[in-house]
């Protein structure tokens, strides 16, 4: 059975290599932003660079700060305050951490928030 740090550290691996994909696809549209053959204003096959560019920027965003949520969760490991709440102190309960084991908080608390 993985500890919670070895699962953490599955969830680290797998999203830095979603945010390698992101970057190599953020450095192909800058090439391709550069290039003097590149009309995406008046494209009629679909949308622009500059709209693939937000998105894809959008993912990047949001995978490193998932980064950041794991990597907060193995320095709780690390303290010995992995699996409690953040705000009551109380265990948050293993099958919310098994979905989401990043949570900092236990579900009364998280809905409470909401």
């Amino acid at each position: 059975m993985d500890t919670p740090a070895d699962t953490l550290r599955a969830a680290r691996d797998s999203a830095r290599r979603r945010l390698a994909d992101v970057e190599a696809q953020l450095a192909q549209l800058r090439d391709a932003r550069g290039a003097e053959s590149a009309d995406d204003e008046h494209d009629p096959e679909g949308g622009t660079l500059s709209a693939e560019w937000s998105r894809i920027e959008g993912v990047r965003v949001g995978v490193v700060a998932e980064l950041d949520g794991i990597d907060a969760a193995l320095d709780r490991v690390s303290a010995g305050t992995f699996g409690i709440c953040e705000v009551c102190g109380n265990a948050i309960p293993a099958g919310r951490l098994k979905v989401r084991p990043t949570a900092t908080r236990c579900v009364r608390c998280a809905e409470r928030r909401q």
